[in-house]
């Protein structure tokens, strides 16, 4: 609030925190990686528990994955993560699709598979990922939305350890995960492949960590690369995807989880790194230059077009290039914003781009979370962005006929055929479509493929990479296609009700123990409001400072989204520190909402901390 207060008055006494007791952990899915128990909060009792909400589809989710390994190494006797899978598709309900996701991210904690979001209520959870942690004595003590609580989460769990090590509340020991007996394949959850000039085929074998040469007829394995291991190194790499034939014959590589390009020549069998330093990117760093000293954020595909290398960066919504000539990178397409919207390339908004395929005066791409597929083309002194198929980020399924109405859901892959359409591999509907610019018009060329996430050109075959069977599949490209079911989906979660007139919106933030907001530079805070439809806010929508806001509801509309974007930097607050360590916290919430009369004038969206007003309102998580 910055309302002037009429005279000053003392500070009030510091609030003793609520003590907000944890709801059970329910699911209808069941527990993974417990060896077949069932688990209770009742079990964890004594143990510091992290609990992440998170859904397999979301590239924030699998940062978290990936910020939480650490902390779960470190602390391995009093700390337990427990995932609990909440989707959003309807492919991500599905349990085999779940037990899938667990072993291709490498998840080393029991997961709790809950399809119909029932502990996603419980705790309020309002965005993908939330991690919450839960207190020895089973009280929930923190919340966190987004990505870059890491840090924040290790100190308050060696408060947690030190102050209930000192009651006598604390348990040390093995936690509660097994881990599941691994299966031998040749791959195992490809992500990408090409086709070599030797005619052999290459392949990111993501779970493991490597490229997988096979001969020409798919299966037989030639060499591997890399040493299997994840690791950011000559002979090593982490969940690669994106694959690309430079006109040198050697091959760029997505490193994914490594946020950087690498560089694999197939005749010497080197590998080398051309682009990002292997940490992710935050909002505020460089967005060109050298290409070994510009941060990346989750590189999932790669091409090569107009003379330089096209990068679908799926971690912030973004395409970038990568100029090997002179060295460079730098952002082509799309604000960081997440969503569907067309037109020039620095304006245009993406949501995962993770399939590109160039295609003469085109490049393609899977844009995911939109369940859509679009492309770049030159416009002017420069490239727009233009959508073929796809409305945004809550409409999915699988309908053909005119592009206009057709559906995907979370494609992965695109592929350019000879006669000018293109092939998606239409990941979660387990399909390859066809999209014809000619006439318009949408197919389905293939069904029965296995969350299918590329497909490469062979002669007159197309190879499709099938991630969740672990193989790639040779199918002739039908001349006819094939009939399908129409069916559409609607992201299902249940809209929150909301008072017509004013809602204040309020983004909550309280930094880290030993930190305060970095203000050194300006501003700390940013937050970023827009609605679906657009025509939902009377007042309110785009870009300020503060984590708060009142928002006027458009009386003639119902109900729709919000999109809301915050981020927030906190830096060590050591005065005699001349250079802290600083920190980003970032999510973006989308928030369905309904207007309704007995409904709430208040909209909380918990960043980082507890949100005091329902602390004080007797209401917890």
């Amino acid at each position: 609030m910055n309302d002037a207060a009429p005279a000053p008055t003392p500070a009030p006494a510091p609030r003793k925190r609520a003590r907000v007791r944890a709801p059970e952990l329910i699911g209808k899915g069941g527990w993974l990686n417990t060896g077949g128990k069932e688990l209770t909060l009742a079990d964890l009792r004594g143990k510091c528990v992290v609990v992440d909400f998170w859904t397999f589809c979301c590239i924030n989710c699998l940062h978290v994955l990936d910020e939480l390994r650490e902390l779960e190494e470190k602390h391995r006797d009093t700390v337990v993560i427990i995932g609990v899978h909440s989707p959003k598709f309807v492919h991500e309900a599905e349990h085999a699709a779940v037990v899938d996701a667990v072993e291709r991210y490498e998840v080393h904690h029991p997961v709790l598979d809950d399809p119909e979001l029932a502990t996603w209520k419980q705790y309020a959870v309002r965005a993908w990922p939330t991690l919450v942690v839960i207190d020895p004595e089973g009280y929930v003590v923190a919340q966190h939305a987004g990505e870059g609580h890491a840090h924040a989460i290790a100190r308050l769990v060696e408060e947690l350890e030190a102050e209930h090590a000192a009651k006598g509340t604390l348990r040390r020991g093995d936690g509660p995960y097994v881990a599941p007996e691994p299966v031998a394949t040749d791959l195992r959850f490809p992500g990408k492949a090409l086709v070599l000039p030797s005619g052999n085929l290459l392949v990111s074998d993501s779970t493991r960590h490597q490229l997988v040469e096979l001969a020409a007829d798919g299966e037989t394995v030639v060499r591997r690369v890399g040493s299997g291991e994840r690791g950011f190194g000559p002979e090593a790499f982490s969940e690669p995807q994106g694959l690309a034939l430079l006109p040198d014959g050697r091959v760029v590589v997505a490193d994914t989880v490594n946020h950087a390009l690498r560089v694999f020549d197939p005749e010497s069998g080197a590998v080398e790194t051309v682009a990002g330093t292997g940490r992710q990117w935050w909002q505020g760093s460089p967005t060109s230059g050298p290409a070994l000293e510009v941060d990346l954020s989750s590189p999932w595909d790669v091409a090569w077009w107009q003379g330089r290398v096209w990068i679908a960066m799926a971690g912030v919504h973004q395409l970038w290039t990568w100029d090997p000539e002179a060295g460079t990178v730098q952002v082509a397409a799309g604000t960081t914003n997440e969503g569907l919207v067309d037109g020039p390339a620095a304006e245009a908004w993406f949501a995962q781009p993770s399939g590109l395929a160039a295609a003469g005066d085109r490049l393609w791409i899977a844009d995911s979370e939109t369940s859509a597929l679009r492309y770049v083309e030159e416009e002017g002194d420069g490239y727009a962005v233009r959508s073929a198929v796809g409305t945004g980020l809550f409409d999915f399924g699988h309908r053909d006929g005119d592009a206009a109405q057709a559906l995907l859901q979370h494609p992965l892959g695109v592929t350019a055929l000879p006669d000018g359409s293109v092939a998606v591999c239409d990941t979660y509907n387990h399909a390859l479509r066809r999209y014809d610019p000619a006439t318009g018009r949408v197919t389905t060329l293939a069904t029965d493929l296995r969350e299918p996430s590329d497909a490469v050109l062979v002669g007159e075959d197309i190879v499709v990479v099938e991630s969740a069977r672990h193989r790639l599949t040779r199918l002739r490209l039908p001349e006819e296609a094939v009939r399908v079911d129409a069916v559409a989906h609607r992201t299902q979660r249940a809209a929150t009700e909301v008072a017509p007139g004013t809602l204040r919106l309020d983004v909550v933030f309280q930094a880290p123990a030993g930190q305060k907001l970095d203000t050194r530079y300006g501003p700390s805070t940013r937050l970023l409001v827009s609605s679906t439809p657009p025509e939902l806010l009377a007042e309110g929508e785009g870009a300020g400072t503060d984590l708060f806001r009142d928002l006027t509801l458009n009386p003639a509309v119902t109900e729709g989204v919000l999109h809301v974007s915050a981020m927030a930097a906190s830096c060590d607050d050591d005065p005699a520190n001349e250079y802290p360590a600083c920190h980003v916290h970032q999510q973006d919430w989308g928030v369905p909402i309904a207007v309704a009369e007995h409904g709430t004038a208040r909209l909380p969206l918990v960043l980082a901390g507890m949100d005091a007003v329902e602390e004080q309102d007797g209401h917890g998580a």
